[in-house]
């Protein structure tokens, strides 16, 4: 699947147009692009958690930036606070609240590095392991793919692109502008393993956030354990951590009828903003990279997970995800999530944007606490979340709440 130069010219365009500065699913957070109020405005009037919250939030519903928001504290002291705005849908929904569904994006990479990790722990999988020794005898690679170790793939360090560059893909792209639907639905395991059988990287290799990378990690982990992305999500996270509303088939959790529904915010660039949007589904090798379906709730217990690398399995495993293991001085790269020194705080996050909906995840492991934002409408600016973990560090010791 050799890709032309004029496809990776036409894809350069594309995403130039649907992201401007930014990048799909990406997992850079444009905190310099504030259409939020900055960290300390009302923190430093005196004001306490919840009035800040809401002076923030209630904004962004407002002013129709989204037409529902539910956001997850997990404070110093291990308490949990959850505030919901908005609704679900423009028509006959309610508003969110800590157990409703959102469709999460890449925060489901976050899910099956945890996945990997735990395999690494007992043994199973190592980070140094090489796809010529993973995925099945006569699986055609190239030589450069043949070297792709698990830790590159966990890490988008492996030159893989974000997705193949081929005409089949770029027209869906196209078509996602004015439709909203999903481009990278013809991506099966058949494209994304043909792929690697002449995948050539630059040289020097650049590291650059890949879907098809974790693509191919999700089926590093069902091929070495032998399990569905499915089994694997249940017993090694979900059901350790008693997460009840999370899974890659949402139909199947609870609340699913009165889930939030997608809209369009700044993307797609030509369907109207709070228009609702299609859902998004997933071929069975991509599902572990973006098709997780989640809760506030259930997102900040993993979150937490990852604050107590003492504690029963799979929490040493996930804290060591946390790890920094390609230092760089923006956008350092842990496992599945990127390490932010901004402001004199070390914050971890992970971004999730997919057809309709915005979501974030970060931890401070220094002063154990995470925040998550979830939105059910696609928006680049992610600085609530951000100024939301600023907030936390800088006024929790002193603050009444």
């Amino acid at each position: 699947m050799k890709q032309a130069p004029w496809a990776r010219l036409v894809s350069a365009f594309l995403l130039m147009l649907l992201a401007g500065c930014g990048t799909l699913t990406s997992g850079a957070v444009n905190s310099s692009a504030l259409r939020r109020a900055p960290a300390d405005v009302y923190a430093d009037q005196g004001a306490g958690l919840d009035a800040t919250v809401d002076a923030w939030a209630r904004p962004l519903v407002a002013r129709g930036e989204t037409p529902g928001l539910e956001i997850g504290l997990l404070l110093p002291d291990g308490s949990r606070r959850f505030y919901g705005y908005g609704t679900t849908r423009r028509d006959g929904g309610h508003a969110p609240d800590a157990d409703t569904l959102f469709a999460v994006g890449s925060l489901s990479k976050g899910f099956l590095a945890g996945i990997a990790a735990t395999m690494v722990a007992d043994g199973s999988l190592s980070w140094d392991d090489r796809l010529a020794t993973l995925l099945p005898p006569g699986t055609p690679l190239s030589p450069a793919a043949a070297h792709i170790t698990v830790v590159q793939l966990a890490t988008h360090s492996s030159g893989l692109p974000r997705q193949p560059y081929t005409a089949d893909i770029l027209a869906r792209f196209l078509g996602y502008f004015f439709t909203g639907e999903n481009f990278y639905r013809s991506l099966d395991r058949q494209a994304v393993l043909d792929y690697l059988a002449d995948f050539s990287p630059s040289t020097p290799i650049e590291s650059q956030y890949s879907n098809i990378g974790y693509a191919i990690l999700g089926e590093v982990v069902t091929e070495r354990a032998g399990q569905s992305i499915d089994e694997l999500l249940a017993s090694r996270i979900t059901d350790p951590l008693g997460l009840t509303h999370t899974g890659y088939r949402p139909e199947l959790l609870p609340g699913y009828a009165e889930r939030a529904i997608g809209h369009a915010g700044d993307e797609p660039k030509f369907i109207p903003r709070g228009a609702t949007t299609p859902d998004w589904h997933f071929t069975e090798i991509l599902r572990g990279a973006a098709a997780l379906t989640s809760t506030a709730r259930d997102l900040l217990t993993f979150a937490a997970a990852h604050l107590d690398p003492q504690g029963p399995p799979p929490r040493p495993a996930l804290a060591d995800n946390l790890r920094v293991r390609i230092p760089r001085a923006e956008e350092a790269a842990a496992i599945a999530w990127i390490a932010d020194d901004s402001g004199g705080q070390h914050v971890l996050y992970q971004v999730g944007l997919i057809g309709g909906y915005t979501s974030y995840l970060a931890v401070d492991p220094e002063h154990h606490t995470a925040v998550v934002v979830l939105e059910n409408a696609f928006n680049w600016d992610n600085s609530l979340g951000r100024s939301l973990m600023a907030l936390l560090t800088r006024h929790a010791p002193a603050a009444n709440w």
